[in-house]
């Protein structure tokens, strides 16, 4: 049985993590402040005799002693990264420091949850994990775009300086229950208004793309990327590799919710990039994962949560 460190562990991919680690039979240490994450996320987890929760604040130094550490504590959406950008900077760079440091000094090893973010608004499309990304350094998502850049320079720093064991994964928007209903991420945000009967938000045109990967494939790339080969490290992709426009995802939560909801436009957020798919060769090379949920049976699981939340 190990003993695993899950940092942002009361968080939607958070909570997830700490069910399918707890099923492996590992003791989890939940360490989380709770500034996006929820509690209910982890209820269900309370009375379990392998799970502790900690609150804490991973800008500060945190002394235990662990098997290895999952490190995810980062607000994750515009809404709540924008919201106080100076602490999600701090959370990406002196938080990985932290969770680095105590890495090194228990020799275990880590896991970082990186971001697509950090490929920016892309001129490369679908993005593999070469391709160095073109992000706007001065914009109101840099906080989150270069820390999380920041944090991937550390790890890898460390790995070279220190000799600490990291894996490194690029996260693609996933979606499931969990998500927060006022996060501001796309599929939250149809959804909730799609069955509160609301107009639908669309911004642009609506034919710029996303990837949408189910939250029980992303945890599965990352506990397969976890338990990778010695000397895997990463950067890899996990992400659903189909693509589909705005339109085309309002269109189904419309249909699969029976909603009258009609679509309004509004101005496109600066920064927002027009595609985002992931090159996944790498996954399924080295994890052999790819994703197994389409987007209509994920996004009736989502609706089914998101029924009994709001």
């Amino acid at each position: 049985m190990k003993r695993v460190l899950v940092s942002g562990g009361g968080g939607f991919l958070g909570s997830h993590l700490c069910d399918r680690l707890l099923k492996e039979g590992n003791e989890v240490l939940c360490v989380d402040n709770f500034f996006t994450g929820n509690r209910r996320n982890i209820h269900h987890l309370l009375d379990n005799k392998n799970f502790e929760l900690l609150r804490h604040d991973v800008t500060h130094p945190l002394y235990v002693e662990v098997d290895e550490i999952y490190n995810l504590a980062c607000p994750a959406s515009p809404v709540h990264y924008q919201f106080d950008p100076v602490q999600t900077t701090k959370t990406s760079v002196i938080g990985a420091m932290n969770m680095l440091g105590l890495a090194k000094r228990l020799k275990i090893k880590i896991l970082q949850a990186s971001t697509s973010e950090i490929y920016g608004d892309p001129e490369v499309h679908p993005q593999p994990e070469s391709y160095k990304g073109s992000v706007n350094t001065l914009g109101p998502r840099a906080c989150y775009d270069e820390g999380k850049r920041c944090a991937e320079t550390l790890f890898f720093d460390y790995h070279r300086q220190h000799k600490v064991a990291i894996k490194v994964m690029r996260i693609f928007n996933t979606y499931g229950p969990r998500m927060h209903p006022n996060d501001g991420r796309v599929v939250s945000n149809f959804i909730v208004q799609a069955l509160q009967g609301k107009d639908i938000t669309m911004y642009g045109d609506g034919m710029q793309t996303r990837s949408f990967c189910y939250v029980d494939d992303n945890i599965e790339g990352m506990y397969r990327l976890m338990n990778s080969r010695d000397g895997f490290t990463g950067p890899v992709n996990i992400g659903n590799p189909g693509e589909f426009t705005m339109l085309e995802l309002a269109q189904q939560i419309i249909d699969l919710t029976n909603s009258k909801s009609k679509m309004i436009f509004l101005p496109l957020p600066q920064d927002d990039p027009m595609q985002r798919r992931p090159v996944i060769d790498l996954a399924k090379k080295e994890l052999d994962w790819e994703p197994t949920v389409n987007l209509r049976e994920g996004l009736t699981k989502t609706i089914e949560y998101f029924e009994s939340v709001i």
